[in-house]
């Protein structure tokens, strides 16, 4: 029997909590379209500060920065991230297994600050002996992948642990060889969780702070340390237009991505379903 007044507080709780995450974001968008300078007052509508941001050439520049950075990660964290995940899957024993999946699962609960100390402590290390690199987007892009990794492999092993081994063997039966199986089989089946880790490691990249502030160098700034370098001296409205921008660009991503999972996921039930009848 249904609880009437637990059903009526885990809802109110629900609202609450979407209230807390969205609403500021949703003041941030408003304010984007607000003729006035000042937060606290509501000059009208107006698109002054989209055309201000099109003049501002420090925050433009560090936004295609960041997205770069937040591209180049996003594939690098699910190319390394599908290979930590197979050896962590596939593999049930190997010599220090337990050491790499610690290593590999470290960035997840470690601060970020000392994770951006000790790459900048090696990197300097290496430019001192070899003069390579400088700091800048390759720095960052290391700093990243090293982050995104971590989530991508969490993300990957999840879906790896939850598909049936049988298909797999099955191709093999049939003759097909380890690359044929993967590309072939396996691949199509996480196919959905790579995207996945593909959108959470593009997000994790675009509005990191701790790491950027660490590994950048002269003239690499991104977006987020050029909104945070501003924010100590008081924020001016073009961030607010940017930020809604960005809100809308990674909102349409998700929605599209989720809408492919959801038709991937359809129609591979309907192709179990159809091989089921078949071979019944």
């Amino acid at each position: 029997m249904k609880n009437p007044a637990g059903l009526i507080t885990s809802r109110v709780w629900l609202i609450a909590s979407f209230a807390f995450l969205y609403i500021p974001i949703l003041t941030l968008i408003v304010l984007s379209f607000n003729a006035s300078p000042m937060v606290t007052t509501w000059g009208g509508f107006s698109l002054r500060w989209y055309g201000e941001l099109m003049r501002d050439q420090a925050l433009l520049s560090g936004l295609w920065l960041s997205l770069k950075i937040a591209v180049l990660t996003a594939i690098s964290s699910v190319i390394l991230g599908t290979m930590a995940a197979f050896a962590l899957v596939k593999f049930k024993k190997f010599p220090g297994k337990t050491l790499f999946s610690g290593m590999v699962n470290s960035p997840l609960v470690m601060p970020e600050v000392i994770i951006g100390l000790s790459l900048l402590l090696m990197l300097v290390s290496v430019q001192r002996a070899l003069g390579f690199p400088e700091r800048g987007m390759l720095t960052m892009w290391i700093g990243h992948t090293l982050l995104g990794l971590a989530y991508a492999t969490v993300v990957i092993s999840a879906r790896l642990r939850e598909m049936d081994p049988s298909l797999e063997e099955a191709a093999k039966d049939l003759g097909a060889k380890p690359l044929q199986v993967f590309f072939l089989v396996t691949l199509p089946l996480i196919s959905q969780s790579l995207i996945s880790a593909g959108l959470l490691t593009f997000t994790l990249s675009l509005d990191d702070v701790v790491l950027s502030a660490f590994l950048s160098g002269p003239g690499s700034t991104t977006m987020p340390l050029v909104i945070f370098s501003r924010a100590r001296l008081g924020l001016n409205p073009t961030v607010n237009a940017v930020a809604t921008i960005t809100v809308l660009v990674v909102g349409i991503a998700v929605v599209l991505a989720s809408l492919w999972i959801a038709r991937q996921e359809r129609k591979r039930a309907q192709e179990q379903s159809a091989a089921l009848k078949a071979t019944g």
